[in-house]
């Protein structure tokens, strides 16, 4: 292979300055105004550099880029691109990382994530924090170590999702997936994991309204449920967590054990509380079904 053609300190302008690069090296560089600056290219290095426009790497494969910067306008930046490894850069531009496979990103931090990781495969995310909506939507294979999040509908339509040691500040996370598995990690929000198959919480911190329901499959081993009320709607669950649940609401089959239940809640027009086992040294009270 020929040496790396290397460029450091350019400033790159104009619509596809570098397109079809192949084994290039690019160090403490500026891509300014001008669309698509390495679209189609190969084997690409860059550290220390700066994106200010649009769709800077779609089409490429084999990337790696330390230590850089996306700003705003720097939105849509990778697309349809395989192998690409991204450590220790700040993404303010949103919409970033669609349709990608063998993505790595390690400490990133995104200030708008919103719509960013759509349809992307073999992902590894690891200490990396994001604020927007609809982070991670119909990706697979999807792992995440310290992943920090702020932002609504989360891993929507994700299969094969293996989340740790994490914080997740997000309603409506985990809807409508596939083979999810959360551990010793902390979950806020709204209506959380719903119409999703297999989907387990191992020492995890969870607070809900109305979560972790119409669930196929629900495993919950060890954790805390704070504030967590009208729990299992309509869900298949086996759960052993020693705290409280504050209130849990027409599970349709399993097994709930638990030190306490603050209001149990169990409409035999809706379900067959037969089906059910309920373990637990404390129901304080009884409830009727909500609206429907």
């Amino acid at each position: 292979m020929e040496p790396a053609k290397e460029y450091c300190r350019e400033t790159f302008t104009g619509e596809r300055a570098l397109f079809g690069s192949r084994n290039v090296r690019i160090a403490d560089s500026i891509f300014d105004h001008g669309e698509s600056p390495l679209k189609e290219s190969r084997g690409v290095e860059i550290a220390g550099s700066l994106f200010r426009w649009k769709y800077p790497l779609w089409y490429c494969s084999d990337v790696t880029v330390t230590d850089s910067v996306w700003f705003e306008m720097a939105r849509a930046g990778v697309w349809y691109s395989d192998r690409v490894s991204v450590t220790g850069c700040a993404i303010e531009a949103p919409k970033n990382f669609r349709r990608c496979r063998d993505l790595r990103l390690k400490d990133v931090s995104f200030s708008n994530a919103a719509e960013t990781l759509w349809n992307c495969r073999q992902v590894q995310l690891e200490n990396v924090t994001a604020r927007g909506d609809y982070f991670a939507m119909n990706c697979s294979d999807i792992s995440a170590d310290g992943l920090t999040l702020y932002g609504n509908y989360a891993f929507d339509g994700c299969r094969n999702v293996d989340v740790k040691n994490s914080r997740l500040l997000c309603k409506d996370a985990f809807w409508n997936c596939e083979n999810v598995t959360v551990s010793h990690s902390f979950i806020s929000g709204e209506y959380l994991g719903w119409n999703t198959r297999e989907l387990t919480l191992i020492d995890c911190t969870v607070e809900s309204l109305q979560g972790l329901c119409y669930i196929d499959r629900l495993v919950i081993r060890g954790g805390k449920f704070l504030n967590t009320t009208y729990a299992f709607e309509y869900s298949t669950v086996d759960c052993e967590i020693e705290g409280k649940i504050d209130s849990v609401m027409n599970p349709a089959a399993g097994r709930i054990r638990c030190g306490a239940i603050g209001c149990l809640i169990l409409n035999e027009e809706r379900i067959d509380p037969q089906k059910t086992r309920i373990l637990c040294p404390v129901i304080e009270s009884y409830g009727k079904d909500i609206e429907a």
